[in-house]
């Protein structure tokens, strides 16, 4: 099977890359950061590096492939709408037209589990449980791009779309940076009762959804999944792995999460207003997912898509410390 991977110099495009190549794939791997495509070439993958909000760029990739893989976008709750927008909603237009017009049999879009409010009560949450209103930019734009590859299907492309939980592994760019700095610096305690439990998606599992959504019988497309390591544990007992880890100090000290949530959003604000904008350490949407239960139900995937979560939660920030501690040139974490 020719495949085409979209995104894949980012860390969970990179990552199905290296997957779908071990799986005796032909891929032909696109992203804009020429040393990442670089690693995957020496790997066995063909690679083209441009930007998906160029049209032609776009149908140029689809060419010639049986299926599109579409991880490209922009991940985090920080940035302008119009960035969320052209990572998030141009990407995909172009995408899909491209697939349309060169003839793909299927495309797979690598949505995210963010569109969804916290639930709450404890149940886990199903695909149909979608707020009317998306709190977030990304949830705003990811639902829409899921509408734009949804309607596709009249032009004949076969499609499936999956929302996975916050993903652990290497190179996580997001949340995590942000906690270990935050806690290097001993400027984050556990919050509110530090009890509160929520799902994740490892790496290895998210890979293993990933092909599943390529080779799934027709009864499995024209759906969108929830993937997740269906296993719901307490957040904060999980930084505090990771502390352990790099050899951290643990967090201990309870902090109101009123008194968070204040500064974070005074946090955002400030950088707002600095020169280029950098992201905070934690933004308010972040501190919402941290603190409150957040868990997923999985059994349409288990039943259309045979998904089957193997690597645990602890494995997933294993592989996740062991690259930050790789990237470190300080010594601080080893």
């Amino acid at each position: 099977m020719n495949i085409l991977i979209t995104g894949a110099t980012g860390f969970i495009g990179a990552s199905f890359t290296r997957s779908a190549l071990a799986q005796g794939l032909r891929v032909r791997a696109s992203g804009r950061r020429g040393e990442r495509l670089a690693v995957l070439a020496r790997l066995g993958a063909q690679v083209c590096e441009g930007d998906l909000l160029d049209a032609g760029f776009a149908l140029q990739l689809c060419q010639g492939m049986d299926a599109v893989v579409h991880c490209a976008g922009l991940g985090g709750h920080w940035g302008r709408l119009a960035d969320f927008e052209q990572a998030n909603l141009g990407t995909t237009e172009n995408v899909v037209e491209g697939c349309i017009k060169a003839q793909v049999r299927r495309l797979v879009y690598l949505s995210s589990a963010q569109i969804y409010e916290r639930s709450s009560s404890a149940a886990p949450l199903r695909e149909d449980q979608v707020p009317p209103r998306k709190a977030s930019l990304q949830a705003q734009t990811r639902f829409r791009a899921e509408q734009r590859v949804f309607g596709a299907e009249e032009f004949g492309l076969q499609v499936v779309a999956l929302r996975p939980a916050p993903v652990l592994g290497e190179g996580e760019p997001w949340l995590w940076p942000g906690l270990f700095e935050l806690c290097g610096r001993g400027r984050l305690s556990l919050l509110g009762d530090g009890l509160n439990r929520v799902d994740f998606t490892t790496q290895a599992n998210l890979d293993h959804a990933l092909l599943a959504a390529l080779f799934a019988e027709d009864d499995a497309l024209g759906r969108v999944y929830n993937i997740a390591n269906d296993q719901a544990v307490p957040f904060w007992d999980v930084l505090n792995y990771g502390l352990r880890q790099l050899r951290l100090p643990q967090l201990r000290d309870y902090r109101p999460v009123g008194l968070a949530r204040l500064g974070t959003r005074f946090g955002s604000l400030a950088r707002q207003a600095w020169p280029g904008r950098p992201r905070p350490p934690l933004t308010p949407h972040d501190l919402g997912w941290i603190t409150q239960d957040n868990c997923l139900d999985i059994n349409r995937a288990r039943q259309y898509l045979g998904y089957q979560p193997q690597a645990s939660v602890w494995a997933g920030m294993d592989a996740l410390c062991q690259g930050w501690r790789a990237r470190d040139t300080t010594g601080k974490y080893r």
